[in-house]
């Protein structure tokens, strides 16, 4: 059985879209149908098929920058909520998902009834050159690996037992980073323009430029991310053991697809 979990009350949140930069208001309402974003008239379910882009980030129909609040839902269990913006972009806010996590934590949450599921009884993997993702049946089990090669920090692995649990101390308040020598060339590019010295980490040719979180933030981060992404799936995270390296969110929302299909038969 799944549980379902939707908050008691509706949630409102302001700022600015993390590579727009654009204003934005944010209401995240209880709901009883799942996981939707909604921008006036438009409403798209959170699913795989549904992802338009996964370019620097997960965007799903016209919303960009779904992942960081996507994974605060899967680390508070929550299933059915909908999600309304002012603009097509979530707000950056500290980089991380712990706004959002104490946001729905003050607003409370309201069980919903269960659903029944099949489970995952095949696993799911994907390589791709140095990008793994191995997903199996288990109990929370989530670790990340990221390596950068010889360029610091090279490697580096977060490991987590229970990444319910540990969600709102361990995982969500890690930020979005940055390697030093790709700066310019997003700033060019018009990314991150919703981001500060305070929202973002940047991780210098030998440590980081400004105070760290943990001493393996980009790790937890990258787990952050992969959790959002991951569940696009509908799986409970607390279902599943998760290990990955060098994955993006390209091969996530893959693995999300690939997830769905073998849990509930469809990928969408």
């Amino acid at each position: 059985m799944m549980n379902r979990l939707t908050l008691r009350r509706e949630v409102r949140l302001s700022g600015h879209g993390l590579h727009s930069g654009v204003p934005v208001d944010l209401i995240i309402a209880p709901a009883e149908n799942g996981i939707y974003f909604r921008r006036g008239i438009l409403a798209v379910q959170a699913i795989p098929e549904n992802v338009t882009d996964t370019r620097r980030c997960t965007r799903l129909g016209e919303i960009s920058t779904i992942e960081h609040l996507m994974s605060a839902f899967a680390g508070l269990e929550i299933t059915d909520a909908t999600v309304s913006l002012s603009a097509p972009e979530l707000p950056a806010l500290d980089g991380s998902s712990a706004e959002y996590v104490a946001a729905m934590a003050d607003a409370g949450f309201e069980p919903l009834p269960d659903k029944e599921i099949e489970g995952l009884f095949s696993r799911v993997f994907i390589q791709q050159e140095s990008i793994k993702i191995a997903v199996s049946k288990g109990s929370g089990h989530w670790s990340y690996r990221y390596d950068t090669g010889e360029r610091w920090p090279q490697d580096m692995i977060f490991e987590c037992e229970d990444v319910v649990d540990h969600y709102a101390q361990q995982v969500a308040p890690a930020r979005t980073f940055a390697l030093r020598e790709e700066v310019p060339q997003a700033l060019a590019s018009g990314l991150g323009k919703g981001l500060d010295e305070k929202s973002v980490l940047i991780l210098g040719d030998d440590g980081y430029e400004g105070e760290a979180r943990f001493p393996d933030e980009p790790a937890r981060h990258k787990l952050l991310d992969l959790m959002g992404d991951l569940y696009l799936s509908g799986v409970p995270v607390k279902q599943l053991n998760v290990s990955a390296e060098r994955s993006g969110h390209a091969s996530n929302v893959k693995a999300a697809a690939m997830l769905r299909q073998a849990v509930f038969g469809t990928s969408g």
